[in-house]
């Protein structure tokens, strides 16, 4: 994906999280094996523009990094999802959505 940095493990959560604090952060859960997953994808790319000077984007393939993303439903107490988006603001989540709700202009709105 352009401009989005890679989730790889626990530290890179971390790190989000806290960098969260400064900047919005957004997570994309995405399952590279879902058909509405690539959907979703497919429309992110496509409304790019309207989240890019808004916040940092932060990618996790939840095939390969499944446990990365059972700790972050974990620590942020949400329901895990795939496709998922999640906005973080201050440390805290601000704004989540799921599979056909994923739409960039929402998530524009929320940061």
């Amino acid at each position: 994906m352009k401009n989005w940095n890679h989730i790889k493990s626990e530290s890179d959560f971390y790190d989000i999280l806290e960098k969260s604090k400064e900047y919005p952060q957004i997570i994309f859960k995405d399952s590279v094996s879902c058909g509405i997953s690539a959907f979703a994808k497919e429309r992110l790319e496509g409304g790019n523009e309207a989240m890019t000077a808004k916040a940092t984007f932060n990618y996790l393939d939840l095939l390969a990094y499944r446990s990365i993303s059972s700790l972050i439903a974990k620590e942020l107490d949400v329901v895990h999802h795939s496709p998922q988006i999640i906005v973080l603001k201050n440390g805290k989540v601000v704004y989540t959505t799921t599979h056909h709700s994923i739409q960039p202009e929402k998530i524009a709105d929320k940061l």
